[in-house]
């Protein structure tokens, strides 16, 4: 009783891995292209073209923020050499905050304390490196979300000619 017991068990076992190979080589994975109803019809020939990377993109750091943003504000505002690097030093610590304090997901009131903090030490760095108008440009530029003002450009009138 036993032996058969255990004859008829193996049997099923051996049927059940058996089963699950056959769907496995004539169901969806066939590399023999589609079978009937069981293929999906797709062609395992690979296709020409682009192939886009797997690979997630990193977020961008504090530097490479800044860096993107300076160009337009030394020419909104006209800074030398040394006015660039105080403006960047303190842009960078101050976006690089930003970004742990946005790491460390806090309650959103305590969240706007620390950023009002890290604001109010940017502010005081520039106002003690930069001159006083263009601190002031600075101020208007960020509050402008640092969107330089477009200056119009005045059209020529063309001059008919009879």
């Amino acid at each position: 009783m036993k032996s058969t017991q255990n004859l008829f068990l193996i049997t099923l076992f051996i049927g059940m891995l058996a089963i699950n190979d056959m769907y496995a080589q004539y169901g969806y994975g066939s590399p023999y292209g589609s079978r009937g109803m069981y293929g999906r019809g797709r062609s395992y020939v690979p296709q020409a073209g682009p192939v886009e990377s797997q690979k997630e993109e990193a977020p961008p750091t504090a530097e490479e923020l800044v860096d993107e943003q300076m160009p337009s504000i030394t020419e909104a505002i006209g800074l030398d050499p040394f006015e660039q690097a105080v403006v960047r030093t303190s842009l960078v610590q101050s976006v690089q905050q930003r970004i742990e304090l946005q790491i460390l997901e806090l309650e959103p009131l305590k969240m706007k304390e620390e950023v009002e903090k890290i604001k109010r030490r940017q502010d005081a760095e520039l106002k003690a490196g930069l001159p006083e108008d263009k601190y002031e440009a600075f101020m208007e530029l960020q509050e402008n979300h640092f969107k330089a003002k477009k200056k119009k450009k005045k059209k020529k009138k063309k001059k008919n000619r009879d």
